[in-house]
């Protein structure tokens, strides 16, 4: 059974800092796209950040671009999120998620944002930012 567990969210002021983490178990997730989306009250779920393979293939919504980064540890099947510069508009639930198969880069490409590429999602971990 795949289990996909965050950790590291919290609450922090305007401009701090947080990293969460992403640790998978029941299979391993090497050349899979991994990814962090996150929902805040009264919106619909939104993609973040993706990864596949390397930080090469990392991609960015607009919103957090600069500011937050994905990278991944093989070694550890775990994901991370590095979020800085924290705004009032990153208070979300952050839930990491990872997909089954192994696309090509132009599929990963077209599809990274799309919530229907991943097929296994944690439970959320709660981000607050504090002005």
């Amino acid at each position: 059974q795949v289990q996909l567990v965050e950790s590291g969210g919290g609450l922090v002021q305007v401009g701090g800092s947080l990293r969460l983490s992403c640790a998978a178990s029941g299979r391993t997730f090497s050349n899979n796209p991994l990814a962090w989306f996150r929902q805040a009250p009264g919106k619909e779920r939104e993609f973040v950040a993706a990864i596949m393979r390397t930080t090469l293939y990392a991609r960015y919504a607009d919103s957090v671009k600069g500011r937050f980064a994905i990278s991944r540890d093989p070694a550890k099947n775990t994901w991370y999120l590095q979020m800085d510069r924290l705004e009032p508009g990153d208070t979300a639930i952050y839930y990491c998620s990872a997909g089954s198969q192994r696309p090509i880069l132009s599929t990963y490409s077209a599809t990274y944002s799309d919530a229907r590429t991943y097929d296994y999602w944690g439970q959320g971990t709660q981000v607050t930012v504090s002005s």
